[in-house]
């Protein structure tokens, strides 16, 4: 065993800086938590290459003495703090010293800072931590810090960054959660030579929250606020039709600072049971005000984690918050919003957007052997002979009217009868085979069909595209932006082509021409969800056939759509074009076998 060294400054630096600032987005997160301690009323990040090359960020804050630019890119020196017992009561939002010299161990760092009184301001240069002596320099009030090269003396740790465009999305994301909880400080986010973001000054929280995930989003939000024992809870909440795949729109604030909690984040789902369906997420927007001493901010290494002294109460608290305000309010409206509510001006909101109507049902062409193009049935079936046969028993549905079905009671529904099976419940087919009798589930047998047919069309090139007279622009976080962009080449193969819009914002200029009556935007939307699920990003292929699956599962029928005569007979004669009928894309079963012994005995005929 080698024997046991202390090691260099220079490299405990390194391994400090490898703990504190992962990728350009920490380097604007420390800034900007420095900016917000020091007072400034206007911060301007700008950043060159998704901050790989330049993140710039000035602020019109308190400054820092001359004498003292040193001493603040040297490790464990702040002003924040004095002895342990303040580790105990931090009320700033950054304590550690390590910020600067983190940085400035790992890029080519200039800070220039003015303090008011002052005629000129001091500029300190450092290269990979090797510092220059301060000289006199002109600048604005207050402090700007510019940060290029970033980890260009760490290359092992410059080739785990992504690609610009996610290291851009994961910079707008940490400008977003700083941006969010001061309200009263005008920020601008500059990427390149365009302007992101331009944040004023606004008194209303909703405005802020707005200008992010768009004025449809705030007006939908519902309002909370309580205090308890010195615990003041405030902030927003959204309608229950505004929800998400993920817990990504659930942003807390403790003291002005951006923390996850699993606790809380249980707490607002469970305030949500039974107004959401089952795999889906409220959005929140909450902001805690608590004596600093009754939380420990000092348990990880980014701050994000924090340590309640009495978290049971605080869930009990947040429960307690929104279950009044929902008590206090008719929310029956919006739960039960339809597609028609939202298109008299309800809108259902961010990835809730209303199921694309389904794909027309096709029987197979009798001549050639391919697979069928979609096609309209026919306003007036014709009746098979199971019709004549069923004459008085059952009766033969009509297609419905354009109001549907919906509503009518299950005791009021008739099976739909075709010459090759009936419709049950307005879910199931039954029909017989060889070995017994068949009972189909519609949705996973239709959605298998159309997977084939998407896959096929894709494999083959065909996969014709529908471009939009008028893009639709999507608004999404900046982490999603930034991840659906990456994969734009891949999202092309699908006709799903994606461009950037500006800010969070990327604009759909065309979608597969099969699914022209789909939502190009709720598409999208999944992707991002897939792509930032954490591991290792998604293959292509892989990509390619997650997407496939979400088109044929949004295209198929539905569990409880009434179809006709013609769309259950194509139904199942298509069954048996398919290479895996037995199987939905997902992997459950489309169908079940009671085989004719089966029958006998549960009919006590054996």
């Amino acid at each position: 065993m080698a024997d046991i060294r202390q090691l260099p400054s220079s490299v405990v630096n390194k391994i400090a800086a490898g703990e504190v600032i992962e990728r350009p987005a920490s380097v604007v997160k420390e800034l900007l938590e420095n900016s917000i301690d020091a007072g400034a009323r206007r911060v301007d990040v700008h950043v060159e290459q998704g901050g790989t090359e330049l993140v710039r960020v000035a602020d019109n804050g308190c400054g820092i003495a001359a004498d003292q630019l040193v001493l603040a890119v040297a490790s464990h020196a702040t002003s924040k703090i004095l002895d342990a017992d303040d580790l105990f009561h931090v009320e700033s939002l950054g304590f550690r010293g390590e910020a600067l010299a983190s940085i400035s161990e790992v890029s080519q760092m200039v800070l220039r800072s003015r303090q008011e009184g002052n005629e000129s301001g001091f500029q300190l240069t450092v290269n990979g931590g090797s510092l220059s002596p301060a000289e006199p320099c002109g600048c604005p009030l207050g402090t700007t810090v510019e940060v290029r090269n970033l980890f260009f003396n760490t290359p092992v740790r410059r080739k785990f960054l992504r690609r610009v465009q996610t290291e851009s999305g994961h910079v707008s994301e940490a400008f977003t959660r700083i941006a969010l909880p001061n309200p009263a400080v005008h920020m601008t986010l500059t990427r390149g030579e365009r302007v992101t973001h331009d944040l004023p000054p606004v008194e209303d929280w909703r405005d802020r929250i707005a200008h992010f995930f768009g004025r449809d989003l705030a007006d939908a939000l519902i309002e909370v606020k309580s205090e308890i024992d010195g615990v003041e809870l405030s902030g927003f909440v959204a309608d229950p039709a505004f929800n998400r795949s993920n817990n990504r729109m659930q942003y807390l604030f403790l003291n002005g600072r951006h923390i996850r909690d699993r606790s809380l984040q249980h707490a607002l789902g469970e305030a949500y049971r039974g107004l959401l369906l089952h795999g889906r997420h409220p959005i929140g927007f909450l902001r805690l005000q608590m004596p600093a001493e009754e939380v420990d901010v000092n348990v990880h290494p980014t701050k994000l984690e924090v340590r309640f002294r009495d978290g049971r109460q605080l869930y009990r608290q947040l429960l307690a918050t929104l279950r009044e305000t929902f008590l206090s309010m008719d929310l029956s409206t919006q739960v039960g919003m339809t597609a028609g509510d939202a298109a008299a001006g309800q809108q259902p909101g961010r990835g809730n957007l209303p199921s694309p109507p389904r794909l027309p049902l096709s029987r197979p062409p009798a001549s050639t052997g391919g697979l069928p193009e979609p096609f309209g049935l026919a306003a007036d079936p014709q009746r098979g002979e199971w019709s004549e046969v069923f004459a008085g028993k059952f009766r033969v549905q009509d297609p419905p009217a354009e109001d549907g079905a919906a509503g009518v009671p299950d005791g009021d529904r008739r099976p739909v009868v075709s010459p090759l099976g009936v419709q049950l419940h307005q879910r199931y087919l039954v029909t017989e085979n060889d070995e017994g009798m068949v009972v189909i589930d519609q949705h996973a047998l239709h959605e298998r069909i159309l997977y084939e047919q998407l896959r096929s069309r894709v494999d083959e090139g065909v996969l014709e595209k529908q471009p939009l007279l008028v893009p639709e622009p999507v608004e999404m976080t900046g982490e999603e932006a930034a991840a659906v962009l990456e994969v734009s080449e891949t999202l092309a193969q699908l006709s799903l082509d994606v461009e950037p819009f500006g800010g969070n914002t990327v604009l759909v200029t065309s979608y597969p021409a099969m699914l022209r009556r789909a939502n190009p935007a709720e598409l999208i939307r999944h992707v991002a969800d897939k792509l930032l699920q954490g591991g290792e990003p998604p293959k292509a292929r892989d990509l390619l056939d997650e997407l496939l699956h979400l088109m044929a599962c949004k295209g198929a029928v539905k569990a409880g759509d009434p179809l006709t005569v013609e769309e259950v007979t194509a139904l199942l004669e298509q069954r048996h074009l398919c290479e895996d009928a037995h199987h939905c894309p997902h992997g459950r079963p489309t169908a079940l076998v009671f085989s004719r012994q089966e029958l006998d005995r549960r009919f006590l005929r054996t």
